[in-house]
C-alpha cells in the first residue's frame, strides 16, 4: 500500500470534480512535528482556481477525504495547511506488506545503464584522504543506483604514465638501491610515494642551486637537471625503451598490490580497470574527426583547439603543435572506448570540483561532436577534505595517507569502545572484529553524510561518537535492535510468524516508526536520482533516532497485551532491516552485536 499515491490521486479527483481543477502533479509533504497528522498538503496554489479562502478550500478537500477515503482518518487545517491523520488499519498494513519484503526499498530493473567511474589514482604515491571521499562516494552511488534498478558498471581509470610517474622512477633508480616493499616493510604504493617526495626534495635542491647561480626562478625551474632527466625518460617510456619500461613494470606492480590492499580495507571495489598507459593515444582520430566537422580549429603552430566562446567557455587545447596528446584528447577517446565496452545511458565521473571546468568543455565536445551518450554524461563533483591541521600537498610528503587514516580510526575506535564497555563477552578475534567495523563505519559514515558538494572538515574524534549523527551511533542502534530481536526469538516470537492486524490503537512512537520505514523507497529513489548518499546517510541516522525514542517511550517485552507486543517486535525487526539495507549501500556494515 502506498498511501502517498491513494492521497495524491484522491486529491486530484476532488479538485477536479469539485472545483474543475486539472493538476499534474499533486504535492504532498510530511506534517511538522508541532501538528496532528501524518501527511499535509497545501492548499495556497489553488486557490486563485477555486476561488476560496484557504481554511474553506483546505476543509472541503479534507471533508472529501474523510467520507471517501478509508485510510483518512480525520483531519485538521492550519490556515492553508490540510494535515492529514491516517487510519490505523492502514499503518499496519504498510507494516506488514514491508514485513513481506526481503529487499525492502529495491526497485526493480528497469534496463537502464550507468557507468560510475572512481578512485583513478595515482601510480606514484598512495591513497590519501581526498581519495577516500572519493572511493566512499563512487561506490556507495554505485550501490544506491544498483538498488534504484539500473544496471551499473563500476570503473577505475588508473593514471600510470606521465611526467608525475617518472619522478618516482628517475628518483628510485637514482636513490633506490634495489629496495623493495619486502625489505623497506613498506606497501609498494607507500615504498613509491617515498621515492616520488624525495624527487621533489632534490628538485627543491637544484632550483634554489641554480636562482644562487643567477637564474630566475622560473628559469631555475625549467632548467633543473633532475626535471629535465625526468623528461627525458618520459621520452624514453613513449619511445618503449626496454629498461625505462621494465622499471616502469615493477614500480607500477608494487603500487598496485599496495592499492589492492587499501581497496580490501576500504570495502570497495571496481568490475573493470582502464589504464591511461593504455589510452592516453586515443582520441587522436577524434582530434581529425573533430577538425572535418568544424568542431576544432589549428592555430599557425599545428596544436588543435576547440572554440567555445559561444557556447559561455573558452578555447580549449585538444592537441598539441607537435602532435602529443593532452588530457582532454586522452578523455574524448576514454570516452568513446568506455561506451564501446558498456553502451551506456550515463556515465558518472566521480571527481573533485576542480576539475569543473574541464568537464564542461569535454561534454560539451562531446555534444558538439554528436556523440550518442552525450546527453548522459555527469561530473559527480565533490569538495575537498580539510582536517583541522590544515592542507594536504603529495610531494611535499604532508597528505594525510588513507592506510594511516584508516588504522588510527580503528585504534580509536577500540579505545572508545573499551571505555564505554561495549565488548562484555567478546572473544579478541570479536572485538577485533568490532573495532574494525566501528572504525570503517565512523570514516564512511562521516564523509558520505555531507553533500558532495560541499567542502567539509574531517575530525577523526568527532566521527566516531556513540551519540549523535555518527556511524557508530547507527551501527550501535542496530547491535540493540538485534538484541531485542535474539529475545524474541528465544520466546518463540519470531517477526514472521506474528499477525498483526487487529490493532485498534497506534502509540504516536509506533505510527511515526511505520511512516520513516515506508519513506525508504523514495529516498532510495532520490538518493540515485541526485547521486547523493548524504540522503540515505541522514534517513538511516532519522529511523535510528526514532527508534530510540520508541525504545524509551514504550517496552516491548514488558508489555502486557500481546498485541501491542507482537507489533513492536515487528517493527524492531523491519526497522534492524532497513538500517542494515541503508548502511549497506553507504558500504558500512552494521554488527549484531556490541
Amino acid at each position: 500500500m502506498n498511501i502517498i499515491d491513494i492521497l495524491k490521486q484522491n486529491i486530484a479527483a476532488i479538485l477536479k470534480e469539485q472545483f474543475d481543477i486539472d493538476t499534474e502533479e499533486i504535492a504532498i509533504q510530511n506534517t511538522r512535528k508541532e501538528f496532528n497528522g501524518a501527511y499535509t498538503f497545501v492548499v495556497f496554489p489553488y486557490l486563485k482556481a477555486a476561488r476560496l479562502k484557504p481554511e474553506i478550500l483546505a476543509a472541503k478537500i479534507g471533508e472529501a477525504l474523510k467520507e471517501n477515503v478509508e485510510e483518512v482518518k480525520d483531519f485538521n487545517i492550519v490556515k492553508g495547511f490540510l494535515n492529514l491523520e491516517i487510519a490505523e488499519y492502514a499503518w499496519l498494513q504498510i507494516l506488514e506488506d514491508i514485513n513481506k519484503e526481503a529487499n525492502f526499498g529495491q526497485h526493480p530493473a528497469h534496463g537502464q545503464k550507468v557507468m560510475v567511474e572512481y578512485s583513478s589514482p595515482n601510480t606514484n604515491k598512495p591513497l590519501h584522504l581526498g581519495h577516500l571521499r572519493n572511493n566512499f562516494l563512487g561506490f556507495s552511488v554505485s550501490e544506491i543506483l544498483k538498488y534504484a534498478g539500473y544496471d551499473v558498471r563500476k570503473v577505475n581509470l588508473v593514471n600510470d604514465r606521465g611526467i608525475h610517474i617518472c619522478k618516482s622512477m628517475l628518483a628510485y633508480q637514482r636513490y633506490g638501491k634495489g629496495e623493495t616493499p619486502e625489505k623497506a616493510g613498506l606497501k609498494g604504493d607507500h615504498l613509491i610515494g617515498k621515492y616520488y617526495v624525495r624527487f621533489d626534495k632534490e628538485y627543491k635542491k637544484e632550483i634554489k642551486t641554480l636562482m644562487l647561480d643567477g637564474f630566475a626562478e622560473e628559469e631555475a625551474t625549467k632548467q633543473a637537471p633532475i626535471i629535465l632527466a625526468a623528461q627525458a625518460m618520459l621520452q624514453q617510456w613513449e619511445q618503449n625503451d626496454e629498461e625505462v619500461v621494465n622499471l616502469w613494470k615493477q614500480m607500477n606492480s608494487w603500487v598496485y598490490d599496495g592499492f589492492n590492499r587499501s581497496y580490501e580495507r576500504m570495502g570497495v571495489d571496481f568490475d573493470q580497470y582502464f589504464y591511461e598507459s593504455q589510452t592516453y593515444l586515443l582520441g587522436k582520430d577524434i582530434v581529425e574527426e573533430g577538425l572535418e566537422k568544424g568542431v576544432f580549429f589549428k592555430k599557425d603552430n599545428g596544436s588543435v583547439w576547440a572554440d567555445l566562446s559561444q557556447d559561455g567557455l573558452d578555447e580549449k587545447l585538444v592537441l598539441r603543435g607537435d602532435g602529443t596528446s593532452v588530457y582532454m584528447t586522452q578523455d574524448l577517446g576514454t570516452a568513446d572506448l568506455k561506451y564501446e565496452h558498456f553502451p551506456f545511458n550515463k556515465s558518472v565521473y566521480v571527481v573533485g570540483n576542480e576539475q569543473d571546468y574541464h568537464f564542461e568543455v569535454l561534454f560539451k565536445i562531446l555534444d558538439k561532436l554528436g556523440r550518442p551518450y552525450a546527453k548522459g554524461m555527469h561530473h559527480l563533483s565533490y569538495g575537498m577534505v580539510d582536517l583541522p591541521t590544515g592542507k594536504m600537498k603529495s610531494r611535499e610528503g604532508t597528505v594525510v595517507d588513507a592506510d594511516d587514516l584508516m588504522e588510527e580510526m580503528v585504534k580509536t575506535a577500540e579505545k572508545h569502545t573499551l571505555e564505554l564497555g561495549k565488548i562484555d563477552g567478546f572473544s579478541a578475534a570479536q572485538a577485533k572484529n568490532l573495532y574494525e567495523l566501528l572504525g570503517l563505519g565512523a570514516l564512511k559514515y562521516f564523509l558520505l553524510k555531507v553533500d558532495p558538494k560541499k567542502r567539509m572538515l574531517f575530525n577523526p574524534e568527532e566521527s566516531i561518537e556513540f551519540q549523535g549523527n555518527t556511524g557508530p551511533f547507527i551501527q550501535y542502534t542496530h547491535a540493540r535492535v538485534s538484541a531485542i530481536l535474539r529475545k524474541a526469538a528465544q520466546l518463540d516470537l519470531k517477526a514472521e510468524n506474528i499477525v498483526i492486524q487487529g490493532i485498534s490503537e497506534l502509540h504516536d512512537a509506533e505510527q511515526k516508526l511505520i511512516q520513516l520505514l515506508s519513506e525508504f523507497p523514495v529516498k532510495v529513489a532520490v538518493a540515485a536520482q541526485e547521486y547523493s548518499p548524504s540522503i540515505i546517510a541522514q534517513y538511516a541516522y532519522d529511523l535510528a533516532k526514532e527508534y530510540n525514542r520508541f525504545y524509551a517511550e514504550l517496552s516491548v517485552f514488558n508489555e502486557s497485551d500481546h498485541k501491542a507486543r507482537g507489533l513492536r517486535i515487528v517493527l524492531s525487526a523491519n526497522v534492524a532491516k532497513t538500517i542494515k539495507t541503508a548502511m549497506s549501500l553507504l558500504g558500512v556494515t552494521v554488527p549484531d552485536r556490541m
